[in-house]
């Protein structure tokens, strides 16, 4: 019970992260169309257009449209923001709303490059490899802070993913210290 509804609390976040919108550009002509009352397009070659991420996905799959280099998330950013979390003991805000969806969703567009050749099958295990650092730190991190009172200024630094987790973890330590603290 608790494992899934953790589960879809997570989901609904990362659900409010699919609804922003990122910059993207076209990489191929595509005629617009209607889907399910929606119309989509046109795109064209060389233009920029701010779509919602959960709109834009298919259309990256599918080799029309591709993230621009301002919203971008590589092997290489993710290199950065894994030194960057390693080099700040203390819990760090960062300046990306929802953060750690953003590099869970980027994963996904690296996977589709290297499954259609695009991106050699390193890069991706590099992005991977940095990205079990970010987590495992940012986890020991909200590990460490959910043993006391958060601040104000902690509960500031942490994603709204680690703010739920971090309610989650103090509630059950609460009671597994009083359990055996009691007598």
């Amino acid at each position: 019970m608790f494992e899934n509804q953790f589960q879809e609390n997570l989901s609904r976040i990362n659900f409010k992260f699919q609804n922003q919108e990122i910059l993207t550009e076209c990489v191929k002509d595509q005629e617009s169309f209607s889907f399910l009352k929606a119309n989509f397009g046109p795109f064209e070659k060389g233009k920029r257009y701010k779509l919602k991420l959960f709109i834009a996905l298919p259309f990256i799959k599918h080799g029309i449209l591709k993230v621009h280099n301002l919203e971008k998330c590589d092997s290489t950013d993710v290199q950065r923001f894994a030194i960057e979390e390693k080099e700040n003991v203390p819990l760090v805000k960062h300046k990306i709303p929802y953060f750690l969806n953003k590099l869970k969703e980027f994963k996904i567009i690296i996977e589709n490059e290297v499954k259609s050749q695009k991106r050699p099958k390193f890069d991706l295990d590099l992005y991977n490899s940095y990205l079990i650092n970010i987590i495992d730190s940012r986890l020991t991190k909200v590990l460490n802070l959910s043993k006391s009172e958060l601040s104000l200024n902690d509960e500031q630094k942490l994603t709204n993913a680690e703010q739920f987790l971090f309610n989650e973890i103090s509630k059950i330590l609460k009671i597994w210290r009083s359990f055996y603290l009691k007598s």
